[in-house]
């Protein structure tokens, strides 16, 4: 399942493509959960349309779009992402007590935006104002010397961000479970959602 945040990727749709019933249950669920927490914090870039229509390797796809050009990132956005992106990982374990490999693409973006955030944009108090960038080995440059010290340190941190992105994704879930339970219903009847779909669920819901 892709991430949130990804742009239009080519390909075509794999409508032929046959999936468990299970699977059937738990993509729209994935789905509606980064379209929630996308839709529900502030400043992310607005949800654009979701889809369970496979296409590729992902099973579904929520695509956000910037209203503007972007060419400085702040801390509360670059959080928020995390969130997003961790939405459908805890949709699925709300809904069904249960993880699944669909998560994966997101996890692995969380751990790589969350780590540049700690090692490479000075966003973590702890480590400060420093760049600890991993050299490549085909890299020509020499290796960075990092203390021990300081690795456990950039662990911690980056362990301490992406469990305070999941804390908040997880209450908004918590916090608006019959919104979750529309998307997904929705997604089941229509498997594509443009964004003022979207919004017409969400005005039913009685939230913002």
């Amino acid at each position: 399942m892709e991430a949130p945040t990804d742009r239009p990727r080519r390909g075509t749709d794999r409508r032929t493509l046959i999936i468990p019933e299970r699977e059937k249950r738990i993509t729209p669920c994935h789905e509606a959960g980064h379209t929630l927490v996308a839709w529900m914090l502030p400043g992310t870039d607005p949800v654009h349309k979701v889809t369970i229509i496979p296409r590729g390797r992902a099973l579904g796809l929520t695509m956000q779009l910037p209203e503007e050009e972007r060419n400085a990132l702040d801390r509360t956005y670059l959080f928020h992402t995390l969130c997003t992106l961790l939405g459908g990982r805890i949709a699925e374990e709300i809904v069904f007590d249960q993880m699944t490999t669909g998560a994966g693409n997101d996890i692995e973006r969380v751990s790589d935006l969350a780590r540049k955030m700690v090692c490479e944009w000075g966003m973590s108090e702890a480590v400060g104002p420093l760049t600890f960038r991993a050299v490549s080995p085909l890299s020509n440059q020499p290796a960075q010397i990092m203390s021990e010290e300081t690795a456990v340190l950039i662990d911690a941190e980056v362990k301490k961000l992406v469990q305070a992105a999941y804390d908040t994704a997880r209450a908004l879930v918590v916090a608006h479970q019959g919104l979750l339970e529309a998307l997904t219903a929705a997604l089941v009847e229509a498997e594509t959602l443009s964004r003022a779909d979207i919004q017409a669920i969400v005005d039913r819901a009685g939230t913002r």
